[in-house]
């Protein structure tokens, strides 16, 4: 188990692409273990229910198991445990990635909900950015801050260091929205990270370093 709330570790080999992460402060306490190949299983308790909700769609739609828990300062609000479950996130997926060795690195995906479309595209560039534009049709989806989203997405590619961007092309029903920004970034996040058979042991870049 490592602490890395203040440094980020460099990319190094992880053939298992498991890891497990603290992050401590004053505000608020998490651990994050990920297994990018695992089937879909979570353990979640952040104390929020929608927030769980959603990242449950993570791990099932991204084929990746998650355990999460998240003691925070919520008899403030939401805002500190959200951004720092993605800020925790972030740093456990560039530790279990590692060198990014054979991955594809690009991924997209479309996931309709009813009336609600989103369009998610995600690049392991080494490169931290966010463009996300989701018009949300509500504030509030039950006691869940809806500009919470983007306080997680934010924190998790400062982290994880990728690009993403996240385009909410339909929707009238909040929840609809978000979840289909959620699930379109697990399956977009399944892409980008599948073992590519015809790159085995080559960083997907012209760079040679991601």
């Amino acid at each position: 188990m490592t602490n890395t709330s203040l440094i980020e570790l460099p990319a190094q080999p992880n053939p298992d692409r498991i890891a497990e992460v603290e992050r401590n402060t004053a505000e608020t306490r998490i651990r994050v273990k990920i297994n990018l190949d695992g089937t879909g299983q979570a353990r979640l308790s952040t104390g929020i229910g929608f927030f769980d909700h959603m990242l449950d769609q993570i791990a099932r739609h991204g084929l990746i198991d998650l355990d999460i828990e998240a003691d925070g300062d919520l008899h403030i609000d939401g805002h500190h445990t959200v951004e720092d479950v993605g800020i925790t996130l972030g740093q456990a997926f560039a530790q279990a990635v590692g060198d990014k060795k054979g991955i594809r690195r690009y991924g997209h995906a479309y996931v309709p909900l009813d009336e609600a479309l989103s369009r998610v595209v995600v690049d392991f560039s080494g490169r931290p950015g966010l463009v996300m534009d989701v018009p949300f049709k509500s504030g509030m989806i039950g006691s869940f801050d809806t500009q919470l989203t983007h306080e997680f997405f934010q924190g998790f590619v400062n982290h994880a260091l990728v690009t993403l961007h996240i385009d909410n092309l339909k929707g009238e029903n909040a929840h609809h929205q978000a979840e289909t920004v959620f699930k379109a970034f697990a399956r977009a996040l399944r892409a980008a990270l599948e073992r590519d058979p015809r790159s085995v042991g080559i960083i997907p870049s012209t760079k040679g370093s991601l």
